[in-house]
């Protein structure tokens, strides 16, 4: 498979290394002397994202959905690849020797070969083990699958360019049938970064838990894992100067880090040098498990949306690294409007400290979203909530923790006609929000509806179904009115009476970055570079 590096332009190195690659082209001839314009958003050219070690259990099995949105301005010609770590560790921190290597090298170079079948290429695509190709990307505006089977699915390291990379969303979801984590555990591939919260974690005798780093670049990342709990710092043995190899993936065992066993902990990564991919894994003994996706960056304002409205039990978890202490207003957007649940008025955090509490049934069979505030917005914070659906023995779990705003544009992948709920809220006023649903991996038209989401409300969306739709599809929620909305995707199936979920939010996608206008042709340094 041809891996083509783009050159970056020097003025907007940084920039790209975040959001991908932007071209910058010159202005007429005889601008030099206008006063500088506006910044110009334009479509990124290359992004790049990061797919965890999806599970260890030989039951385990993992579906992987690509999909770009189409976006105006973007080139004809365009890439995306998503290949295998260099090894895939097994969960006590040891490479497998043999990752890579052999059989690998020879689907690495075949990669793109195969006849791709009715736009589903998880037939025709090889399964990620040992340098294969996942899927093969079709065309924007149409989403592509690829699955594997069993515990050793390795990492995975995806790019995207061209035309497939303004939005490129990855997601993979696996379906685990029993075992400690039995469940649905879905998680949306994030790109690198150098910090990390994970409010939600847990050291708990009934856990185990587990941070997965993944190293994207050429060089090694060195990378340290901080523990806090009711009281503080957890003392940690092996948490500092954790080293992760270049195109690899680590997983460590939280409760092999410290002695202590508490079970609200706040997981916070950061990285020394390099940077990586990271994502929480919480597997329960009795209650399931899913992947707790990073709490948006600490904030005197957060938002956490999309609780089931079916949900049983709500764990709300929340920290601040700042030495003060905060209230917490807790309020729930509801279908009506902002509420404070009774009895939960506020929450104290500590400052450097874990705090958590149970909200019990807090939605009370309506969908909701939870809006945290500190006051004056003057205490930062973290938080996340752990949600239970069903009763008894058959109870399930997943996690929402604060979310980003959905920005201009958010994709969710992998929906099905049955078993997706979309959930948008507006907290800070009324919202005018685009939804798209795409065509299917086999087949289907796709379709589009704009909906007003009143101010202070969760709305549980009754997305567009596209029509003559087969297979699974993407949707896309774009803001129209230029009010925030967040927005979350919960994918459900019921497997022996228990009620298996998982739920992701749908971010900003970062399909555009702005460019200053340049005052002179740049294409000769990208050339020369």
């Amino acid at each position: 498979m041809n891996r083509t590096t783009l050159s970056l332009i020097a003025g907007v190195t940084a920039l790209a290394a975040v959001t991908g690659f932007a071209a910058v082209s010159s202005p007429d001839a005889g601008a030099t002397d206008e006063p500088a314009r506006a910044a110009a958003h334009l479509p990124v050219e290359r992004t790049s994202l990061l797919c965890p070690q999806p599970s260890t259990s030989d039951l385990a099995e993992t579906t992987y959905t690509s999909f770009t949105p189409v976006t105006e301005g973007t080139k004809n010609e365009g890439k995306a690849e998503l290949r295998p770590t260099a090894e895939a560790p097994e969960p006590d921190g040891k490479g497998d020797e043999e990752a890579g290597g052999g059989e690998g090298e020879k689907g690495d170079e075949e990669a793109g070969d195969g006849e791709e079948k009715d736009g589903e290429s998880g037939k025709d695509g090889k399964d990620g083990r040992g340098g294969k190709d996942v899927l093969k990307p079709g065309e924007p505006g149409k989403p592509v699958t690829g699955d594997t089977s069993g515990g050793e699915a390795p990492a995975l390291i995806g790019t995207a360019e061209g035309r497939f990379a303004p939005g490129w969303t990855v997601q993979q979801t696996t379906e685990v049938a029993a075992g400690t984590g039995r469940g649905l555990h879905g998680v949306a591939c994030t790109p690198a970064d150098t910090e990390f919260w994970f409010p939600g974690a847990s050291t708990g005798e009934d856990r185990t838990d587990y941070v997965h780093l993944t190293n994207p670049d050429d060089s090694a990342a060195v990378v340290d894992v901080e523990l806090y709990g009711k009281d503080g710092a957890l003392k940690t043995t092996v948490g500092e100067g954790i080293t992760v190899r270049p195109h690899s993936a680590e997983p460590v065992l939280l409760s092999t880090l410290t002695e202590e066993k508490q079970t609200d902990v706040t997981v916070h990564v950061v990285v020394r040098s390099g940077r990586v991919g990271a994502a929480v894994q919480a597997l329960d003994d009795k209650l399931g498990g899913d992947w707790l996706p990073a709490s948006a960056d600490p904030s005197g304002s957060l938002v956490l949306p999309g609780i089931p409205e079916d949900a049983t039990a709500v764990r709300l978890v929340a920290f601040t690294p700042r030495d003060a202490d905060a209230d917490l207003t807790v309020r729930l957007a509801s279908p009506s409007g902002l509420i404070t649940p009774a009895g939960h008025e506020t929450l104290h955090v500590k400052g450097g400290m874990t705090a958590a509490v149970d909200l019990g049934d807090i939605t009370r069979g309506e969908p909701g979203s939870l809006v945290l505030t500190a006051p004056d917005g003057s205490v930062p914070v973290v938080a996340a909530v752990r949600v239970l659906r069903g009763k008894g023995e058959k109870q399930e779990s997943a996690f929402i923790p604060a979310a980003r705003p959905v920005g201009d544009r958010a994709t969710a992948v992998d929906n099905t006609a049955k078993g997706t709920t979309l959930a948008v809220t507006a907290p800070e006023g009324t919202a005018e929000v685009r939804v798209t649903a795409s065509a299917g991996t086999k087949g289907g038209t796709p379709a589009s509806k704009t909906y007003t989401v009143k101010s202070g409300t969760t709305q549980n969306i009754e997305v567009p179904a596209p029509s003559g739709v087969k297979g699974t599809y993407a949707l896309t929620v774009e803001p129209e009115s230029g009010t925030p909305v967040y927005a979350s995707r919960t994918l459900a199936a019921t497997e022996g009476g228990v009620p298996f979920f998982t739920v992701q939010p749908l971010p900003d996608d970062r399909g555009t970055v702005a460019v200053p206008e340049a005052r002179e042709d740049l294409s000769v340094l990208q050339k020369q570079r």
